[in-house]
């Protein structure tokens, strides 16, 4: 696979203005990352996975911030998904920075939590094992192809109680009414570009994006129950699909709650309380807010 990252001339001057001390940064984090993965306590627990991991010679650091995430040292991940803890749902392949919006929305047993664009499942399976799968989660995805791979992971998971819906988020009825929502809308993915990958971010998928993501976050906050909370997160690290969406849910009558970033985060310049995480040798870009209604 080509070392060689094509970064569209529109994406390079944006960022540029956007970022003017970081920029540099940011473009040197766009490089083909580790392997990571999360363990799957529905089914194991991440001691359990540690010493499968170590048993098949596989070399792996842990993660302070996340007991159950791990980053492999030397794998492709041809090995990890040909293994028993990957075919019997022990171990989910998530990146890192995915990993983030579960773990601030902290999900509780008997709460009712929306996964409003939920597939292929990495998320919503997630947030199942936080909760001990006691959580009551709905989990939407309107397409039918993609909602096949939410159905099979939520299966291979061991996440038999969530509610899965072959739904629009946005077309949801009124009467439903949740504790939690997580939003991790969908984006032009600007934090996540790699070497041998054609980055396909252009003006228009990007001002489609932010169209869209308003209007997710209208439905979002009109679907929660009071005082309930939103977690807004994307993979792009651009401030019309994050800063603006944030601000048009204030104007819509939502409250900040602050984040506190955790240790050892990669982190770019972002509005108070919320969190942008730089993309490096390690993490992509992902953006983070906590909206309360």
């Amino acid at each position: 696979m080509s070392d060689i990252i094509e970064i569209p001339a529109f994406l390079r001057e944006l960022l540029i203005k956007e970022y003017p001390n970081d920029s540099a940064r940011i473009f040197r984090g766009f490089v083909r990352r580790p392997v990571t993965l999360r363990a799957n306590t529905l089914k194991a627990t991440a001691e359990e996975v540690a010493l499968a991991l170590n048993g098949m010679g596989v070399s792996f650091s842990r993660m302070p911030w996340y007991e159950d995430a791990f980053l492999l040292d030397r794998t492709d991940g041809r090995d990890i998904a040909g293994s028993p803890l990957f075919s019997e749902g022990k171990i989910y392949l998530q990146s890192l920075s995915s990993m983030l919006p579960p773990l601030f929305l902290a999900p509780k047993a008997g709460e009712s939590v929306l996964d409003m664009t939920a597939a292929p499942g990495g998320k919503t399976t997630q947030l199942a094992a936080l909760s001990g799968g006691r959580a009551l989660i709905t989990a939407c995805e309107k397409d039918r192809v993609r909602f096949g791979r939410l159905k099979f992971n939520l299966a291979r998971q061991g996440a038999a109680k969530v509610n899965a819906m072959q739904a629009d988020a946005l077309k949801l009825d009124g009467f439903f009414r949740f504790d939690k929502i997580l939003l991790d809308a969908p984006c032009s993915g600007s934090g996540t570009l790699a070497p041998g990958e054609r980055a396909k971010i252009s003006p228009e998928l990007v001002k489609n994006c932010a169209r869209t993501q308003k209007a997710l976050l209208k439905k979002g906050l009109g679907l929660l129950k009071d005082g309930g909370v939103l977690l807004y997160s994307t993979c792009s690290v651009l401030k019309e699909e994050n800063e603006e969406a944030v601000a048009f849910a204030l104007s819509e009558g939502a409250a900040l709650l602050p984040l506190k970033p955790l240790a050892g985060l990669p982190l770019l310049p972002s509005p108070a309380g919320t969190v942008t995480v730089c993309p490096d040798e390690t993490f992509e870009g992902f953006f983070l807010a906590m909206l309360q209604k």
